[in-house]
Order: structure tokens, then sequence, then C-alpha cells
């Protein structure tokens, strides 16, 4: 996944259980992978050209934001 000037891209993506998904974050700003719901995603801060990935290891659907900048919004959908 990739966030772009102020969206994720893909804005959402399917795979399966214990794939590991990794963040890109090509612009200069800094933005976060953070859960709507719970705590699955908690990225902190990713500055420009950092990366963050994680492992899901349990089928469902996981919506996300940029704490920082809220209209960007994605989703994983993790299959068994």
């Amino acid at each position: 996944m990739r966030a772009s000037p102020l969206r994720f891209d893909p804005t959402s993506l399917t795979v399966n259980v214990n794939t590991t998904v990794v963040w890109y974050n090509a612009t200069g700003g800094t933005h976060t992978v953070t859960s709507d719901v719970g705590s699955e995603l908690d990225s902190n801060n990713i500055g420009g050209g950092k990366f963050f990935s994680h492992k899901f290891e349990s089928a469902g659907t996981f919506a996300y934001h940029c704490a920082l900048h809220t209209s960007m919004t994605g989703s994983i959908t993790v299959e068994p």
C-alpha cells in the first residue's frame, strides 16, 4: 500500500491470514495507519520515504485512517 498526497493507494486490499502488508509513505509529509476501531493497526508517525508493516493473523475486515489527515481512509479484508 502507498500513502500518496492525502490518500492511501489502493484504498482497499484483500489478503489471506498470515500476510504481511507494508505501507510506504511516498509523500514529504507525515502520515499514520490507525485502526478505526480497536488497536490492530497503530503505526505512530510515518515520515516521508518510511515504511510501516503489519502481519494480519486473523480473518476480518480492518478499517483504518491517517490520524493526521482523517479524510485518508482504507481497509484490509483478511480471508482465512
